[in-house]
């Protein structure tokens, strides 16, 4: 099983490109048979065969009806696009420590960029707050890749303390138009997005779809506080990371109230994404890797 890191055995281990590597060659040793089996072709069009070319590629089941010897002719299959996008919100700064939401989507992020690259597909990396605050090219060389972690590495070590408002709909939106090849778009956010609601989040991710993009969102979320209000019967001061404010209560007091809400909009999102066809996979920030490798891993497969 792959556990979370801290920073001290993020260093110990090299940095992120290096962990990455461990986390992909990881999770293939552990595989029994991937869904996904590298660089491949598809096929193109017959053509008459010619004397002296190798049999190899004679369609036998063409020749049965026709009494012809026709060839299978390939071409190479266009390699995977797929943006890496990571909210970087402050609420995703959430909670302290290695079990972080942000850390969990910056390691997961940088364990599908080094597979991506081991299957010779193309990579390219967003992070947004309020606003897009970094979006690559999508490329498939080894010099962009490690740019890639250069960059997911800094955002790490950024600065969480600028009180900044989620605006999701608004860069996915932007997203949508500003890579224009179909492609695969894997999302990490909490989806907290309260100046939008989720009757416009849903329309962005319609937009994407329409746009003819696949997606594949990981709702990241600490499940025991955030999904289920576990916390001691005593008295907290509550601070939303966005926008300072603060409340004092004691959280059994709206225990209920809160976990019905959470899970009705748990429930809504869920349901959308599976009415636009989009992959939503539920995953909680002090969990292992290998959900995340997985459901690329089945999204890829679908899509060929």
């Amino acid at each position: 099983m792959i556990k979370n890191f801290t920073a001290e055995e993020l260093k110990k281990t090299g940095g992120l490109e290096l962990l990455a590597k461990q986390l992909v060659e990881g999770f293939i040793t552990g595989l029994h048979k991937s869904p996904y089996h590298g660089f491949s072709v598809e096929f193109a069009e017959h053509r008459l065969y010619n004397e002296g070319q190798s049999t190899r590629h004679i369609d036998w089941k063409v020749f049965a009806r026709t009494d012809r010897l026709y060839t299978k002719q390939y071409e190479e299959e266009t390699n995977l696009r797929c943006l890496l996008v990571i909210d970087r919100s402050p609420s995703m700064f959430y909670p302290e420590g290695a079990t972080s939401k942000l850390k969990f989507s910056i390691y997961a992020a940088a364990a599908l960029a080094y597979l991506l690259h081991t299957q010779r597909d193309a990579a390219g990396v967003c992070l947004f707050s309020d606003k897009i605050e970094e979006l690559t090219p999508i490329k498939s060389t080894s010099t962009h890749l490690n740019k890639l972690f250069v960059i997911l590495q800094q955002s790490l070590t950024a600065d969480r303390f600028i009180k900044k408002v989620t605006h999701v709909k608004t860069v996915l939106d932007e997203i949508a138009e500003k890579i224009h090849k179909r492609s695969l778009v894997v999302i990490f956010s909490d989806m907290f997005d309260e100046s939008e609601g989720l009757t416009e989040l849903f329309k962005s991710l319609q937009h994407l779809k329409h746009n003819k993009h696949e997606v594949l969102l990981f709702h990241v979320t600490d499940h025991n506080t955030e999904l289920n209000f576990t916390f001691t019967d005593r008295p907290y001061e509550f601070i939303d990371l966005e926008s300072g404010e603060k409340l004092k209560l004691n959280p059994s007091e709206i225990k209920d109230q809160y976990e019905s809400h959470q899970k009705q909009l748990h429930h809504e999102l869920k349901m959308k994404c599976n009415q636009l066809k989009i992959d939503f996979i539920s995953v909680n920030s002090t969990a292992n890797y290998y959900e995340v490798l997985q459901a690329y891993l089945i999204k890829r497969s679908k899509m060929r």
